[in-house]
């Protein structure tokens, strides 16, 4: 039996709003979005479709990465969600 301060039983979404998780859920405004590409140079979890805007593979993204990329994007179109 796993005590109460076992963290490995606790559902995700809990453990995201008690600060136990340090990735944040990261989104596109499709129609802000300008097609830079800075979004797909700064994280790996980004890639570019044919052309050039942004799709993002894995959501989950490191939380200072995220903040970085947030703050770079020239059209503000990354957000958290």
């Amino acid at each position: 039996m796993s005590s109460p301060t076992d963290r490995s039983d606790r559902p995700d979404a809990t453990r995201r709003r008690l600060g136990l998780v340090d990735d944040t859920t990261l989104a596109v405004d499709r129609v802000a979005c300008t097609g830079h590409g800075v979004c797909a140079q700064l994280l790996a979890q980004v890639r570019l479709d044919e052309w050039g805007y942004p799709i993002v593979d894995h959501a989950s993204v490191p939380a200072t990465e995220a903040d970085v990329a947030i703050r770079l994007c020239p059209a503000r179109a990354l957000y958290r969600r």
